[in-house]
């Protein structure tokens, strides 16, 4: 593999990285040092992203559409969940995991914590996701209670697509702006550790992660929240229909590591994403 580096990055090699924690991540937010996050489904591209320095890997019910075909992540599985977190902490042994709740795993508190904690002792995530709104601040606060670290996905549900009609912006009006807002600011009182905050107008994404102290991750949430997050294989151009906030970072690099390291390198100078990469 080429060792080339490209502007703004060094050849420091993986293991000289020192990991990321939730304390390093806060801190980065407080010294507005935007936070990489990216999708990983197995060892391979967990090990580049690690190699990229990439700060956060994102084990998503995502793999449903992307890896396993279907069309949209209902269809995932607990057993799915820690089958690819396990192949992604078997690549990234010192990064830090992230992992999804997928569909119906989190109907009640003691489903939650039994899925949550596979997630962790069976997985090996460091942070479990759960898509929420308000009404599921008590799974959040039973979570947080049980020492498990929780990031609170709001704004678009991907898990809500088929009641919703499909994937729409949130937040475009007064009202429903207040209510993604009220969803972050309740789930982070919670004990939510971070958010993910999901194609909201680019204003939307700035006023919520001004408004609360953990740090913000943003999905087609526009570039003044404190990290972004891409699925792998949009970021690899490998979407013959890309959504608007997707950028092809492979493109004109000849490799998958010089792809992630230009994502990494877009994101921490905030020039990805641009404003016609986010909704208003």
């Amino acid at each position: 593999m080429s060792s080339q580096t490209l502007p703004g990055e060094t050849s420091t090699s993986p293991q000289r990285v020192k990991p990321k924690t939730l304390t390093t991540l806060q801190k980065a937010k407080r010294d507005q040092i935007p936070i990489t996050m990216v999708t990983a489904y197995d060892a391979g591209f967990a090990r580049l992203a690690m190699e990229a320095e990439i700060d956060i890997l994102l084990v998503g019910d995502s793999l449903g559409m992307v890896v396993q075909g279907q069309r949209d992540t209902l269809s995932v599985t607990m057993d799915d969940m820690i089958y690819h977190t396990k192949m992604v902490r078997r690549g990234a042994p010192t990064g830090l995991v992230m992992a999804d709740l997928p569909f119906l795993s989190d109907t009640d508190i003691p489903t939650v914590l039994r899925n949550a904690g596979r997630l962790i002792q069976e997985g090996g995530a460091d942070i479990v996701k759960i898509e929420a709104t308000a009404a599921k601040a008590d799974l959040v606060q039973a979570m947080t209670d049980a020492g498990i670290a929780v990031c609170a996905h709001v704004g678009l549900l991907p898990q809500k697509v088929r009641q919703l009609g499909g994937y729409r912006v949130r937040g475009r009006d007064i009202d429903d702006a207040s209510a993604v807002m009220r969803d972050a600011e309740v789930l982070t009182h919670a004990g939510a550790s971070m958010v993910l905050v999901e194609c909201v107008p680019n204003t939307l994404g700035a006023r919520i992660a001004k408004s609360i102290d953990v740090p913000v991750i943003g999905i087609g949430a526009g570039v003044d929240v404190d990290g972004q997050v891409l699925v792998m294989n949009d970021l690899l151009g490998m979407n013959p229909h890309p959504a608007r906030f997707v950028r092809d970072f492979l493109r004109g690099r000849g490799a998958i590591l010089h792809a992630l390291q230009a994502y990494a390198v877009a994101v921490r100078s905030r020039s990805f994403p641009a404003e016609h990469e986010g909704f208003v």
